[in-house]
């Protein structure tokens, strides 16, 4: 069985749940937690403060990094000045997906 992941396909990219620490230090992607519903999340921590946008953009930034697309493919959707928010990542889900689950594979055997 397939563990649940934090992203959904969309037509047009995937819709990516995030739980995001700011002043976490460093940039990173730190695997998979739980939301308060026990749904999946994407665990992140930028270096940001959570000031005038300035986490959601480091977010942003981090999520294009690791998907390797471009900055503007990626958007708030939902919980802008929440811990728990969703993401928009355009471009091809498939290939997106894949990525996505590559590199959590790889930082859960690293």
């Amino acid at each position: 069985m397939v563990p649940p992941r934090p992203w959904t396909l969309l037509v047009d990219g995937l819709a990516l749940a995030v739980r995001v620490t700011p002043r976490g230090g460093r940039d990173a992607v730190d695997g998979v937690c739980h939301d308060a519903e026990a749904r999946p999340c994407l665990k992140l921590r930028v270096a940001a403060a959570p000031v005038d946008g300035d986490a959601n953009a480091a977010v942003a930034r981090l999520l294009a990094n690791w998907l390797d697309v471009p900055k503007s493919a990626v958007a708030v959707t939902s919980g802008a000045t929440q811990r728990v928010k969703r993401f928009h990542v355009a471009g091809d889900p498939a290939q997106l997906a894949k990525r996505a689950e590559t590199h959590l594979l790889a930082s859960m055997t690293a």
